[in-house]
């Protein structure tokens, strides 16, 4: 009889489930288990971690769905490449199965679980799940990494068929998942006990609220062209956290979508592109983690300022609508995507402080974190990475809120000092000094604060810096 051990990671659902249905194919038996790993956790800042507490629902939801039928996850709490051979060779297994997780520390981890799995002769097996295309999977005509995302995503494109997607859920049966032996058993993974707390969550965990989130997407998924820029409205998927923690599988999204033939259906397709794009990146440039992708702006002439970086960090900086996103941030966890790229482009191009003050600081808030996917967000608007916006595009902060928060009503959601301030006004208070105090009662500098910064001299400073390390 075969017997095997399915370790969940960031994969946190049931259903098409890659390591899940292999491991079913090959085994009579198969061992659940999700370990909370110290290595991660105990270096978390924040004891009230949004993604702890995502995660923390996700594993109870799949612990009940299982118990409904008759099994069981265990769950451990410790470090997880001790952890998890342990108890495969305490369950007595022959195989060790998961799914791919691509993020070099990860991948140390994984290198040491098989290597210590190996001693017991256990197979360690990996399979690839977290995204539709991989590694070496979309390469170019001559056998190297795509650098620019358009060619890659007419490769993508080209490639894909519908065995890419196909659905991998397997039936849940008792029998397949026996009872656990004697003297093995969960950990207390409650979030106390492991110095944790609940948080104010928005975006609840589990696989039954990815499904309500992808259906309620699919019903305006045809406007998601016209109105994914616009953060007043609910114009995005709000499916990254799903698709981080695997609560939902990129192969059930493709599916939803594929056959839509809108520009919406077919722009929100391009986007999951670019997330297998990113994913590419890193795998095969994963320098990019510390460094400058294009390695002739390595050595820019960054800016040192706490306090231009702390006045970014708390959202007080005097541009409204990068003070509305790093509140939102602040708050939430979450920040709409256009809004990302407006305040790290105002953090590297107005405040010319390194891209990696910005990546670190998303890394520690967002709720649906991914390294990939921020290296690459981030290193594109500091116009330092691959396929990036020329370091000679500066948003300008006022603009970006005029077009895409045109009546302030996202500004207005975050900023409260700001929530009498009518009309235009909004985009730029300290222009109509006379107004603002008019209509708030209040001097510009007060409870608001002057920008930090002038957008035209920080500009023209932020070209000359480029220039200068490209000559």
């Amino acid at each position: 009889m075969q017997r095997g051990l399915m370790w969940f990671r960031r994969d946190l659902r049931l259903h098409d489930n890659r390591a899940l249905a292999e491991a079913a194919r090959a085994c009579d038996e198969i061992y659940l288990v999700f370990c909370f790993d110290q290595e991660i956790l105990d270096k978390l800042q924040d004891k009230e971690d949004r993604r702890v507490d995502f995660i923390h629902q996700s594993i109870t939801e799949m612990q009940k769905s299982l118990s409904r039928n008759k099994a069981e996850l265990i769950v451990k709490y410790g470090i997880a490449r001790e952890k998890i051979p342990e108890l495969a060779r305490k369950l007595k297994v022959k195989s060790v199965f998961a799914n791919h997780d691509f993020e070099p520390k990860a991948l140390k981890r994984d290198a040491a679980v098989a290597k210590a799995l190996q001693k017991d002769d256990i197979a360690f097996c990996s399979f690839k799940d977290h995204v539709v295309f991989e590694k070496d999977e979309v390469l170019t005509g001559s056998g190297g990494p795509y650098k620019v995302y358009t060619p890659y995503s007419r490769a993508w494109r080209k490639r894909l068929t519908v065995d890419d997607y196909e659905d991998l859920t397997i039936d849940i049966k008792a029998d397949r998942f026996p009872a656990l032996p004697k003297g093995i058993k969960s950990d207390d993974w409650s979030l106390k006990a492991m110095g944790f707390k609940e948080t104010d969550l928005q975006w609840p965990g589990g696989t039954s609220e990815a499904r309500k989130v992808l259906d309620e997407f699919l019903e305006r998924i045809d406007e998601y062209k016209d109105k994914r820029d616009l953060p007043a409205v609910k114009g995005t998927s709000r499916l990254s956290v799903h698709l981080r923690f695997g609560t939902l599988s990129i192969r059930e999204c493709v599916r939803a979508a594929i056959g839509n033939k809108s520009d919406g259906a077919q722009t929100w397709i391009n986007e999951l592109i670019w997330r297998e794009f990113y994913n590419m990146i890193l795998h095969h440039f994963p320098h990019t983690e510390d460094d400058a992708f294009n390695e002739e702006f390595n050595d820019l002439d960054w800016r040192e300022s706490d306090s231009d970086f702390q006045a970014w960090c708390e959202g007080r900086t005097g541009y409204p609508i990068v003070d509305a996103g790093m509140r939102e941030l602040n708050t939430t966890g979450y920040m709409h995507n256009r809004v990302r790229m407006i305040v790290a482009s105002f953090l590297t191009k107005d405040l010319r402080i390194h891209w990696k003050y910005g990546e670190r600081y998303f890394a520690r808030k967002l709720l649906d974190f991914d390294l990939s996917q921020n290296l690459g967000g981030w290193q594109w608007a500091a116009s330092t990475g691959t396929d990036a916006q020329p370091y000679f595009r500066i948003f300008n902060p006022v603009r970006q809120s005029e077009r895409f928060d045109p009546d302030g009503e996202y500004i207005r959601r975050f900023v409260p000092e700001l929530k009498d301030v009518k009309g235009k006004a909004i985009h730029a208070p300290w222009e109509k000094p006379s107004l603002f105090k008019e209509q708030t009662g209040d001097e510009i500098g007060d409870d608001y604060p002057e920008p930090i910064v002038d957008h035209s001299e920080a500009r023209d400073a932020a070209l000359k810096m480029f220039k200068d390390a490209k000559e």
